[in-house]
């Protein structure tokens, strides 16, 4: 990656955060679009502010970085969001922004990067989908349709923009993040890992490492693809082993 521009949205935290440690740490120059800075800034990433919601913010700061070192090699599209409660109490305004945040905060930063990497005639979009995308989950039913569209969008996009541009994404099972952390207790964290084969969450890294390899030569030939990284979370049909909503409830 020397030598490589990368954007990243949602790098201050969690698994954006270790993605740009991880292309940092192989010579890439590192641009976080997020809301926030982060706590404990990625050594060489530059934090810009930025909205992924809004389209013309973010072609904004993409048009910045492409003034200033002329070009985008890859943007991963990271930023999102999740609400874990049942379906019949979401909320529209929840739901608008989730939407907002996990579907369009993709199709801005890929409309924007995507445009100047036709042009250049080479460049990789990628973005953070899930395996809710894949499986039912309770408690997520927006943000699995959420993933969902990421996932179809990243087929679709890849159709209209090759042989240019490579488009794929990385579905991570449960990931010890700080998300992760504020919506799960321990006891619920030690009953997800009983379901998970490898027995364990992902680490952030571990999910950047997954973004660094769809990112480099030895991936040229995988487009409109998934990568599925969860500790064999999906091939053990672990993903609806999940007691119902009214036992849920009682407990």
């Amino acid at each position: 990656m020397t030598e490589q521009i990368v954007v990243i949205t949602g790098a201050s935290s969690g698994i954006g955060q270790a993605t740009a440690d991880r292309f940092t740490a192989g010579g890439a120059r590192v641009y976080n679009l997020d809301l926030t800075a982060p706590a404990a800034p990625t050594a060489g990433a530059i934090w810009r502010h930025c909205d992924v919601t809004d389209h013309e913010q973010v072609a904004a700061r993409i048009g910045e970085i492409v003034r200033e070192d002329g070009r985008v090699d890859v943007a991963i599209a990271n930023a999102g969001i999740s609400i874990r409660r049942p379906f019949l109490e979401m909320k529209p305004a929840e739901i608008d922004t989730l939407l907002a945040i996990n579907v369009r905060g993709v199709i801005n930063l890929w409309q924007a990067a995507g445009r100047q990497m036709y042009e250049a005639g080479s460049g990789v979009l990628l973005a953070t989908a899930s395996t809710n995308a894949t499986a039912g989950y309770p408690w997520y039913a927006d943000y699995n349709a959420s993933k969902a569209a990421v996932l179809a969008l990243c087929r679709s996009v890849a159709l209209e923009l090759a042989p240019r541009v490579r488009t794929a994404c990385v579905s991570p099972g449960y990931v010890m993040t700080p998300m992760q952390r504020l919506e799960y207790t321990d006891e619920m964290i030690d009953e997800v890992n009983a379901k998970i084969p490898s027995g364990r969450h992902a680490e952030p890294a571990e999910i950047a490492s997954a973004f660094y390899f769809l990112a480099s030569a030895e991936a040229a030939f995988i487009t409109g693809q998934q990568l599925v990284v969860d500790g064999g979370e999906l091939a053990g049909g672990t993903a609806s082993s999940y007691r119902t909503w009214q036992a849920d409830r009682r407990t």
